[in-house]
């Protein structure tokens, strides 16, 4: 069960990664006439993508550990 969640988070972090990315640059090559005028806009959607893409890096890097940990022949789900 450990596995699937993971797989779930490795999933959701890279979707959110990717689309606040492709977002982001989207945003600064629509603006980029703007931006030659005044440079401090690009700063703005970066700001603004850098969130959503924090929490996916961090739901990445949560889906991950539980994988690597779900790999541990020590580890049972049968436990009690």
């Amino acid at each position: 069960m450990r596995g699937l969640f993971g797989g779930l988070l490795l999933g959701t972090g890279l979707l959110f990664m990717t689309c606040s990315g492709l977002c982001s640059l989207a945003v600064v090559v629509m603006g980029f006439a703007e931006a030659m005028r005044d440079p401090s806009i690009i700063i703005v959607p970066l700001v603004v993508g850098g969130v959503p893409f924090v929490l996916g890096f961090g739901l990445f890097m949560w889906g991950r550990a539980l994988l690597r940990q779900s790999n541990d022949p020590n580890d049972s789900d049968w436990s009690a």
